[in-house]
């Protein structure tokens, strides 16, 4: 459904949890296929099949990653409290539809169900972008348009363009096309778009504490308060939070965890699946993770034990 009002001109989202997204990844690879925008959030809690449904948990990650078949250009956000859901999700709406893909904003039930005091969210600067979209005719329009940017023009059904939503490979126009020649540009044009937001919109990770430390925190999503608590009884520890899971940051994060001394990922589930993914895109291996994969959040106490173990 979120789909298809995205198809007509609205803009879309759906929200689940990770057993309820795990339903609809066949349509999470159709919104790529057709370049449809859409927003979906993903709440994580405890796995596998009906597991901790009431409890939260930070199991979803590579999933969401790599949730459909076959390559296609998702983003991936992780905010790490309830302010930054809230700016992400705005900025979410923009993405999937400048690039004209899937954008999952990826939280979990210690964000979605917690309850905290905020002062009412500014966005007077937030501006609509609804990226290369058409509502009037235009003379040979291609949908699937071969572009430098990997972002083809998008126009609605009334507006007079002829194109066909076609989940096949297809040709410009959205005819089914196996031609292995137009198969290679139409796969190369979408993922294009990763690097195209990567160098326009992805923002950088942020590092909380002093420039140089003698423990280097990593970690992502909602671990970002009780690290920051824990981090009030040390001056010798900093804290890269990592909110862009996809495209990914691997030059940044490769620069910082490079430099530093010593490196504890801290994350809420049972496999490191961050530290796996940092391996892979920048090529650093952590030196020990705090995991936690009991459906509770981390406590701020946990971490400062941990880390006066580790200095």
């Amino acid at each position: 459904m979120a789909i298809g009002a995205s198809f007509a001109g609205a803009r879309a989202m759906t929200a689940s949890s990770g057993g309820g997204f795990c339903l609809m990844t066949e349509a999470y690879g159709l919104a790529g296929m057709t370049e449809t925008p859409l927003v979906i959030l993903e709440g994580m809690r405890g796995g596998p099949s009906t597991g901790l449904p009431t409890w939260t948990e930070q199991g979803d990650l590579r999933f969401v990653l790599n949730a459909h078949h076959g390559d296609l250009p998702k983003i991936v956000l992780a905010p790490g409290d309830i302010d930054e859901t809230f700016h992400f999700m705005m900025q979410a709406f923009n993405l999937a539809d400048k690039y004209q893909t899937p954008v999952l904003v990826l939280t979990d039930k210690q964000i979605l169900e917690s309850h905290k005091s905020s002062t009412p969210y500014e966005f007077k600067d937030y501006k609509l972008n609804r990226g290369k979209f058409i509502t009037e005719k235009q003379d040979n329009y291609q949908r699937y348009e071969i572009t430098e940017d990997g972002i083809s023009p998008r126009s609605i059904p009334g507006a007079g363009n002829h194109f066909v939503a076609n989940s096949d490979e297809h040709d410009a126009i959205g005819y089914t096309n196996e031609h292995a020649a137009n198969r290679v540009q139409q796969m190369d044009k979408r993922m294009r778009k990763l690097e195209t937001c990567k160098a326009q919109d992805m923002a950088e990770p942020r590092l909380y504490g002093p420039e140089i430390a003698d423990v280097t925190i990593v970690s992502w999503g909602s671990n970002k308060g009780a690290i920051l608590d824990a981090m009030r009884e040390f001056d010798n520890v900093n804290f890269l939070h990592i909110t862009w899971i996809s495209p990914f940051p691997a030059e940044t994060v490769q620069k910082i965890l490079t430099d530093a001394k010593y490196v504890l990922n801290i994350e809420g589930n049972q496999s490191a699946q961050m530290a796996g993914l940092i391996k892979e895109k920048a090529g650093i291996m952590v030196n020990e993770s705090l995991l936690k994969y009991d459906g509770r959040p981390f406590y701020p106490e946990e971490i400062v034990d941990k880390l006066k173990s580790i200095l």
